[in-house]
């Protein structure tokens, strides 16, 4: 029986690098993963994250624009292109190609660190005096391994409808919206949280009819309302995407030709419509199935999610989780950072982890990020602020990139004018959120990113701008 010091449990994105991490500190590491290839026939590392969420999903939003901007911004540019034509199926083997090569890369990083990359599906066994006992079974054929320390890292799974069952082939899960090889001409999507959005925005873009039913009253209600109600016009009234909030999903069924949805909009008014596809995206689950977390008395609330401390241990000694199976936002960078975390706790570091200076992102276009609080939660915590904003629309480098819509806000301290929040949507919003994360890190106030010199012309001066006006001294608005 191998005997590790620490067996990570899921190759994702927190697994692996907790896997790596570990091993970097000198521990004995397997890290045990059940993932495959698209085609099913080897194995694949990277968990959803790699295989099939935040990478290739970028890979398709990529391709869309570019095919988008052909049709309707080269011409802008004197660049004359004649008939643009699309095809999908190129579009999904770049993305499988982009998918392939960082997988493989995982597995590269696995030799280098010396992390033993176990493939099955992992199960708690049992104990053997102090050291956990994991079952890895790989299609039947089961070995056991020994852990002084076990991190949980087995992520999340698309929560399911209730109405009808994911087939991938007219109903589908964020698998199925990346994997269409032809564009549907309607396309409906239940839930318009990121990946929602995000898919809404690719097959809008290369030609669908796009219908987005959300549940929700309010349109991306976990992020700051003036930022949101912005994004919900770019993406309605200038995209023509059909959002319905606060509507009430009712009856599904496979039809003839599609999936008919009955529905009741936030009027009460009756509704159904027959769609060529239908995106499931309600959220999602964190993923125990098959982990016998019983057989060791692991806990797990009523949720489903695995019971941590703020350090991510459990209520066992030493096993820890992190990532989408425990609390906290269910991102990559999120779980990746627990990872190293808890590799450096189980060598008797103290690391810490903020999650208030965690950032969100949506990739649309334009893309929406934020980090810290919202203007609504400081108005509900009683918190006394000041805000400043600016507009991406006089921006030279913006108008230069023929990108100038959006908008970047500042909201600090009234008092002490540290920095309590930072909301952007906008052009490569996706990276400007970067600074105001090592802003709010370092505890800065607005006029320390209002003195700090920004290189002009970049989109980075809109931030700045903001900061400045967050103290009444804009100098552009």
């Amino acid at each position: 029986m191998s005997q590790f010091d620490v067996v990570v449990i899921g190759a994702g994105p927190g697994g692996y690098i907790a896997a790596i991490r570990a091993a970097q500190l000198g521990f004995k590491t397997a890290c045990i993963d059940a993932g495959v290839n698209k085609a099913g026939d080897a194995p694949a590392l990277g968990g959803t994250c790699l295989n099939v969420g935040c990478i290739p999903s970028k890979a398709l939003l990529q391709s869309s624009e570019h095919f988008h901007a052909a049709q309707h911004d080269f011409a802008a540019h004197g660049i004359t292109v004649g008939d643009v034509s699309f095809d999908a199926a190129q579009m999904i083997a770049r993305k499988d190609e982009i998918v392939t090569k960082l997988t493989g890369g995982i597995g590269f990083l696995f030799k280098k660190n010396k992390v033993e990359s176990l493939h099955g599906k992992a199960s708690f066994a049992g104990k053997n005096g102090d050291a956990y006992q994991i079952e890895v079974d790989n299609k039947g054929e089961k070995t056991v391994v020994e852990a002084k320390h076990v991190i949980v890292a087995t992520g999340s799974v698309p929560r399911p409808l209730p109405q009808i069952a994911i087939d991938n082939v007219n109903v589908l899960d964020n698998e199925g919206a990346l994997n269409l090889t032809a564009v549907p001409k309607k396309l409906g999507i239940i839930g318009s949280g990121v990946i929602g959005l995000e898919m809404g925005s690719v097959w809008k873009r290369v030609g669908a009819e796009v219908t987005i039913l959300e549940a929700a009253p309010a349109f991306l209600a976990a992020a700051d309302q003036q930022i949101a109600k912005e994004a919900f016009k770019y993406f309605t009234k200038e995209q023509g995407m059909a959002i319905e909030l606060g509507v009430k999903i009712g009856d599904i069924q496979n039809v003839d030709g599609g999936v008919s949805v009955a529905f009741e909009t936030a009027k009460g008014e009756a509704k159904t419509e027959v769609f060529d596809k239908l995106i499931v995206s309600i959220g999602r689950i964190p993923n125990t199935e098959g982990l016998n977390a019983e057989a060791v008395g692991l806990e797990k609330d009523e949720r489903g999610f695995i019971q941590v401390d703020g350090d991510c241990r459990t209520n066992l000694p030493h096993v820890w989780a992190i990532g989408d199976v425990v609390r906290g936002p269910m991102l990559a960078h999120k779980a990746s950072d627990e990872g190293v975390a808890v590799a450096e706790r189980i060598a008797g570091q103290k690391p810490h982890l903020d999650f208030n200076t965690i950032p969100f992102v949506i990739y649309t276009d334009p893309e929406i990020a934020w980090v810290g609080k919202t203007e609504e939660q400081l108005k509900a915590e009683g918190v006394e602020y000041k805000k400043g904003t600016s507009l991406f629309s006089p921006n030279g480098r913006a108008l230069g990139l023929g990108k100038a819509k959006g908008t970047v806000k500042v909201l600090a301290c009234a008092k002490t004018d540290r920095i309590l929040g930072v909301h952007m949507v906008g052009p490569m919003v996706s990276e400007l959120v970067a600074e105001a994360v090592m802003a709010m890190e370092f505890k800065a106030s607005s006029e320390d990113i209002g003195r700090i010199v920004h290189a002009h012309p970049t989109l980075s001066e809109v931030l700045h701008e903001a900061a400045l006006a967050a103290d009444k001294r804009a100098l552009h608005g």
